[in-house]
């Protein structure tokens, strides 16, 4: 063996050790922020970068045990590992939230995927790095995705037909039925046993996306798939994404080779095989902590059917990652997120007094699979949060009743607001207990920060709950 390869040898072992190390010192650890299209994935991202580098001090993040006991140091933003992923642009997400001129907006939806590393120095106070140096660095991997391309997640264990029995039945159903008669009626004139027309089913995938597009737009549906027909990327127009579900009975057991329906199987196995899984593999595995962002108020404007669709889909993902105990050895080969966390976000577009009814309204939604998690030693918190809150509260007295109301400028609107929001429920309604005009849960603009600074609804909650064991 040469003496080149092997100090080549000795560096990758050095190295890989190195890594172990750091993982079972708690030194590095990969957060999953996770969440459906409009969620606020970008928004916590960008909120958790700024109050860790720049507005990171006990007055801040009184909640947060590191900036509480004045144990930070510092944080910054370090060279990320993948280098094959662009990183996430802080800087322009930033910047929409405190321009230097003009007013602020929200930052843009990602349409990539992107990744970034943290560095956090702080005074270690206990246990086995407290002994090696009394100052220690935890490197935190965030990766930020499109949302619709999580909506793929459980194809990885279903056949086509199995997407088709659980897809097509959704198509005459209350809100989807209102936009779906064309696709329907042209699915309906396909022959399927018929030698493949590669026009004819190019032409009603192209429909399909046309409606899965109009319905993103329109509606907070999260069972939107496949979700690379919302946001394709380099995908546009490929074969491998011009399918679409069909009604289950029309699938035989004998599929007609060089067919419409062969293609369709094909094009639908392919699609898993080559982006889902891949996607899932270089990015979905190997978490150690976990937060789920849920929009629940803007579910509730629509109405039953849709808060009724986002708590089956996200209990439906979340059986696609690793869940368990996760203790000094299973760190070193096999990590596994041993604490999620469950954050109705956008709690300050309601009253103060009623977060405790938006955070057992999440709870209600997820508990399926959350005992499940429990039983296998997960940690779960739910709660209600801001990343960033984009109101103010206001008492107003009107008739001698004193009302709690919130102040902001609603989203795409000149006039500024006060505004009494409506109750959420603490729980999941039966169809027969919903109320008669609904719901109506406004949205809000961030709001103008002359000092630079962001504001947030219990963040520090959510980092003392995903990161303080961490830094002890």
């Amino acid at each position: 063996m040469s003496q080149s390869f092997a100090k080549k040898t000795f560096k990758s072992v050095k190295g890989k050790a190195q890594k172990a190390l750091h993982r079972s010192l708690d030194q590095h650890v990969k957060l999953a922020v996770t969440g459906l299209s409009g969620s606020g994935k970008t928004a916590f991202i960008s909120a958790l970068v700024k109050h860790l580098t720049s507005q990171a001090n006990d007055n801040n993040l009184p909640f947060f045990d590191v900036m509480r006991e004045h144990r930070h140091i510092a944080t910054k933003i370090v060279p990320q590992e993948a280098l094959n992923v662009p990183t996430f642009d802080y800087n322009r997400a930033i910047s929409a939230l405190l321009p230097s001129e003009g007013d602020p907006a929200w930052p843009a939806s990602t349409e990539r995927i992107n990744t970034l590393r943290l560095a956090i120095k702080y005074q270690s106070n206990a246990g086995l790095r407290g002994h090696f140096s009394p100052q220690s660095t935890l490197y935190l991997d965030i990766i930020d995705y499109p949302g619709e391309w999580l909506l793929d997640l459980p194809m990885l264990a279903q056949s086509f037909e199995q997407w088709c029995e659980q897809q097509y039945p959704l198509l005459s159903q209350t809100p989807r039925d209102q936009s779906s008669a064309e696709f329907l009626q042209s699915i309906e004139l396909l022959d399927l046993d018929a030698p493949v027309d590669e026009n004819a089913l190019a032409d009603i995938a192209r429909c399909y996306q046309t409606m899965l597009v109009g319905l993103k737009k329109d509606t907070k549906l999260a069972m939107l798939q496949p979700g690379r027909m919302l946001m394709p990327g380099d995908l546009q127009g490929a074969p491998l994404l011009l399918f679409f579900p069909i009604s289950p009975e029309k699938i035989s057991d004998d599929v007609v080779a060089g067919s419409n329906l062969a293609h369709l199987i094909k094009r639908f196995d392919a699609y898993v095989k080559e982006v889902v899984k891949p996607f899932y593999n270089e990015h979905f595995r190997h978490f150690d902590r976990q937060i789920v962002l849920v929009d629940v108020l803007s579910a509730l404007n629509e109405g039953y059917e849709t808060l009724a669709e986002q708590s089956r889909v996200i209990n439906q993902l979340l059986s696609h990652f690793s869940y368990g105990d996760s203790g000094f050895f299973k760190r070193l080969f096999k990590p596994n997120i041993d604490k999620i966390l469950f954050a109705a976000n956008k709690s300050d577009h309601i009253s103060a007094k009623h977060h405790k009814d938006l955070a057992l309204l999440l709870d209600s939604l997820v508990k399926e699979q959350s005992n499940h998690l429990k039983f296998d030693g997960v940690k779960i918190e739910t709660l209600a949060m801001s990343s960033i809150a984009a109101t103010v509260s206001r008492q107003v007295v009107d008739k001698g009743q004193t009302l709690d109301c919130i102040y902001g400028k609603p989203l795409n609107e000149q006039q500024w607001l006060t505004y009494l929001p409506p109750q959420p429920p603490s729980r999941m309604l039966k169809k027969s207990e919903w109320p008669a005009h609904g719901f109506e849960f406004l949205s809000f603009a961030p709001m103008p920060s002359p000092d630079q600074q962001l504001k947030h609804i219990r963040l520090d909650h959510v980092m003392q709950y995903l990161l303080g064991d961490k830094l002890t």
